[in-house]
């Protein structure tokens, strides 16, 4: 059957639910019962059933299984690693290495490699790279704001650009859906590697709060903050209200354990040398006819084993101990797990009303293939933006985005990436979003201020992005 513009109804109610309520679960249901609703002939018990029966439905496809599983474990190893002592040991061995740092563009660059090395979630990034830097930016007189946008611009776009880690999962598995239904071909993995060199938004803010870090030179309100840094000797402006939490303890080690980075390196090494070791194996040999989905499973549930058993003969934890926080990391990732279970059902939902095929049709004639994947990255920050949610906008943006690539023989890789980039923009320029919530606070700066400051960066990164956007649309 044909819906027409009614398909366009749950994708865009998601987007307002998701604008009205900040809540991406409402949202994203919302979306999906708004269809069923259009599908069961406006029949509202007929469509919450077949609603609450699609979310069930996910759990059919023995892929998005690996995929879920891959996001519990991902968080069970950012618990262990935090609670064995290796992110405490990262940060020891750096603040001690660099504790002679005396310029400004020292401390800036430690915060900034530092973020790059922890790579495995972004509010963590954020944290250790401010908790590291903080003491050497201060004494330097380096504006809070200016290592909080050194903070916030690393943690997502770094997230990214490497993922092995929950971004990862959920692209992987947003990608294998369409996959899977029909509407393109190839494998995920070799999909979301070819995303990952042309995410345009990561790789421009990567680099541009490179430049500035080198160079010194700062515009906007951020330079008024250098200024009054350098002048003044104020690290905050008259009236600031530092962001504090007691959740910045959480990157401490379990009591009675000593820090030890080992116990953090280790285990990542693990987890990203069994990525290409399950790819050969299960394309037997050819890594590009490897399953994705197993791939990373095996090298989360890898590095977990390997973890219990390296923890416990080096006697950092019991068997008991190592259960228990296996578990309490599962438990923080159930957000994540959440948005992938209604990711699944709603990228199933427009698939079956053609959504994608739709505004294809209606695109043709009026928007040339080339310029899909800069629309796509203006749409997609346009409601990270608004949401304060990069996951939330490629839950929605990531099957609609594809369809109209497919429809209007558009670069698929690289809408993928325009879906990518446009997320991470448009949640790094949002005032509720938690990265940028967490960079305040691992910085000690006052929130709006961070936000302030940062924007015109974000905005040249942006623009920097769409330009290429533009540019590899015709080339590619």
């Amino acid at each position: 059957m044909e819906y027409g513009f009614l398909s366009l109804v749950p994708p865009l109610a998601a987007i307002l639910f998701a604008l009205l309520t900040r809540q991406i679960y409402i949202a994203l249901f919302g979306g999906i019962l708004l269809g069923e609703w259009i599908m069961a002939d406006f029949s509202f018990f007929t469509a919450l059933n077949a609603a609450l029966e699609r979310l069930i439905a996910v759990f059919a496809e023995a892929w998005v299984v690996k995929v879920i599983f891959f996001a519990f474990l991902v968080g069970a190893i950012i618990v262990l690693i935090t609670v064995s002592g290796g992110v405490a040991g990262f940060i020891d061995v750096v603040s001690r290495r660099f504790a002679g740092v005396q310029s400004r563009r020292g401390a800036l660059l430690l915060a900034y490699f530092t973020g790059i090395a922890m790579f495995v979630e972004s509010s963590i990034t954020a944290l250790v790279s401010g908790t590291v830097a903080k003491p050497l930016t201060d004494r330097c007189l380096v504006p809070r704001e200016k290592l909080a946008y050194v903070c916030d611009s690393v943690s997502a776009p770094v997230c990214s650009m490497i993922p092995f880690n929950a971004w990862g999962a959920l692209l992987l598995g947003l990608i294998t859906a369409q996959i899977t239904a029909g509407v393109i071909s190839g494998q995920a993995i070799d999909i979301l590697a070819q995303a990952v060199m042309l995410n345009f938004y990561a790789i421009a803010a990567l680099l541009t709060v490179l430049v500035i870090i080198w160079t010194g030179k700062d515009f906007g309100p951020m330079k008024r903050a250098e200024i009054r840094a350098k002048e003044q000797g104020k690290l905050l402006r008259d009236g600031a209200r530092p962001v504090m939490d007691e959740s910045m303890m959480g990157l401490d080690a379990a009591q009675g354990v000593r820090p030890d980075i080992w116990n953090m390196i280790l285990p990542l090494a693990v987890l990203i040398i069994m990525v290409p070791m399950g790819l050969l194996i299960t394309g037997e040999g050819d890594m590009l006819k490897g399953s994705g989905s197993t791939a990373i499973f095996w090298a989360v549930l890898g590095s977990v084993v390997f973890s219990g058993v390296f923890f416990r003969i080096k006697g950092v934890m019991q068997l008991d101990d190592f259960i228990s926080h296996v578990n309490r990391g599962s438990s923080a990732m159930f957000p994540v797990v959440a948005i992938l279970i209604f990711a699944f059902a709603i990228g199933a939902l427009t698939g079956d009303m053609k959504t994608g095929e739709y505004l294809a049709h209606v695109a043709q004639g009026i928007v040339s293939p080339h310029l899909v994947a800069v629309i796509v990255f203006v749409m997609a920050g346009i409601i990270a933006f608004s949401t304060g949610t990069s996951w939330g906008t490629f839950s929605i943006m990531m099957p609609i985005a594809i369809h109209m690539a497919v429809g209007l023989d558009a670069h698929i890789p690289l809408v993928v990436a325009a879906v990518i980039s446009g997320g991470v923009f448009g949640d790094h320029c949002s005032v509720i979003s938690d990265t940028t919530i967490v960079s305040s606070m691992a910085s000690g700066c006052d929130h709006i201020d961070h936000v302030n400051t940062q924007l015109p960066y974000a905005l040249l990164s942006g623009a920097i992005a769409a330009l290429l956007f533009v540019v590899f649309g015709w080339i590619l």
